[in-house]
């Protein structure tokens, strides 16, 4: 059910895209545009091909979830621990399927990918307002690393 997305999955990744944003736009429209995706299907057939931001998929008839991935490292800072990461750049699930434990089954498929690869830890951001997401993220054991602050001017 879970796999690495392949191109044919282009399409219905950029209607979750929509999804996603609309959440966006809906929280922060001084920010997100409406009626866009953060990426284009020509970023996205790029994208699918690297290796370090590895795309993942909850499929049965349809694709109703992913994860989009980014591996990240520290080595020889003067500052940091080397260390791997995973970052989640983004996670959805399809509007209709949630409460039927996908984001969770994509969460748990990416924390072992993270596991295998050597990762100290994942990572996300959580847009303030975006209440269920944190409530989510909160669920499956994540908590607070560092907060990100602001002042509109």
């Amino acid at each position: 059910m879970i796999r690495r997305a392949t191109t044919a999955d282009i399409p219905r990744l950029i209607e979750l895209l929509h999804q996603v944003n609309g959440v966006h736009h809906c929280l922060r429209p001084d920010l997100f545009k409406p009626h866009t995706t953060k990426y284009s299907e020509q970023q996205l057939a790029v994208l699918l091909t690297d290796d370090n931001s590895p795309v993942f998929v909850y499929a049965d008839t349809q694709v109703v979830g992913y994860a989009f991935c980014r591996i990240m490292a520290v080595n020889d800072d003067r500052l940091l621990q080397d260390m791997r990461t995973l970052y989640i750049d983004d996670l959805c699930v399809d509007q209709s399927q949630r409460g039927r434990h996908v984001g969770k089954a994509l969460f748990d498929y990416v924390r072992e990918y993270a596991r295998i690869r050597g990762c100290y830890n994942i990572t996300l951001n959580v847009w303030e307002g975006n209440t269920p997401a944190k409530a989510f993220y909160q669920s499956i054991g994540m908590h607070v690393q560092k907060t990100e602050m602001e002042i509109i001017l």
